[in-house]
């Protein structure tokens, strides 16, 4: 067998494992020597395919402890969104306004569901969070986890916590390559006005104006990326 398709194979059999097991994030996995016996292969390829399993957060390989479950967290994903959107950038294509448009089709695609749903206590967090936005404009800069958090909370609601992770993970991403790239900070006033909108539109159960608001706030996004 060649040496990536053995590793591929080695990757798939540790993580058929973790699903015949049922083990959960945190959970503790086989020795290295207890997997080289129960796979029937070479140390280094459980080695290698641990190595690459932990890269997609799947396992966690702490020194000295052993190998656990990993988070499962979508932060290979981020990781690789983000610099593929940086590369194309630099190579002239539109990769920014391509990630932003994914984002806005997602969030304006919910947010009427959420104005007909709306529990009493998300909205509270949401007005609190718009709240900390105003007091952290006065400051100058409102802050990146305080945005994360309001578009975290806003579609709370729906229960669905891959849709929540998703969402996420394209807020992350867009994050994170426009700070790379040095894109300016946007208004913090108008940052706080953008969010306030939303929440009133909510807090009206406007599902129609809740989507405006939304496409409201991507398009000062747009403007800055063209800018």
């Amino acid at each position: 067998m060649a040496r990536g398709t053995m590793a591929e194979d080695v990757q798939a059999q540790i993580k058929q494992l973790i699903l015949q097991r049922r083990l959960t994030p945190g959970d503790p996995l086989p020795t290295e020597a207890e997997l080289v016996g129960l796979l029937d292969v070479s140390r280094n390829s459980v080695r290698e395919a641990l190595k690459a399993l932990q890269a997609m957060r799947i396992v966690e390989i702490r020194h000295g402890f052993g190998t656990y479950v990993g988070p499962l967290t979508l932060e290979p994903f981020v990781e690789g969104v983000a610099f593929r959107a940086a590369v194309r950038h630099h190579q002239g294509e539109p990769s920014l306004y391509e990630l932003m448009e994914v984002r806005e089709a997602l969030e304006a695609g919910l947010i009427g569901t959420v104005a007909r749903h709306l529990p009493a206590e998300d909205l509270a967090v949401l007005k609190g969070l718009v709240q900390r936005m105003a007091e952290e404009a006065r400051g100058g800069q409102v802050q990146s986890a305080t945005d994360r958090a309001f578009h975290l909370a806003l579609y709370r609601s729906m229960g669905n916590h891959l849709l929540s992770e998703v969402l996420d993970a394209f807020w992350a991403a867009l994050r994170r390559v426009r700070e790379d790239l040095s894109d300016d900070r946007p208004d913090p006033e108008v940052t706080h006005r953008q969010h306030q909108e939303i929440v009133d539109a909510l807090e009206a159960g406007d599902g129609d104006r809740a989507v405006e608001a939304i496409h409201r706030h991507f398009d000062g996004i747009r403007r800055r990326l063209a800018e």
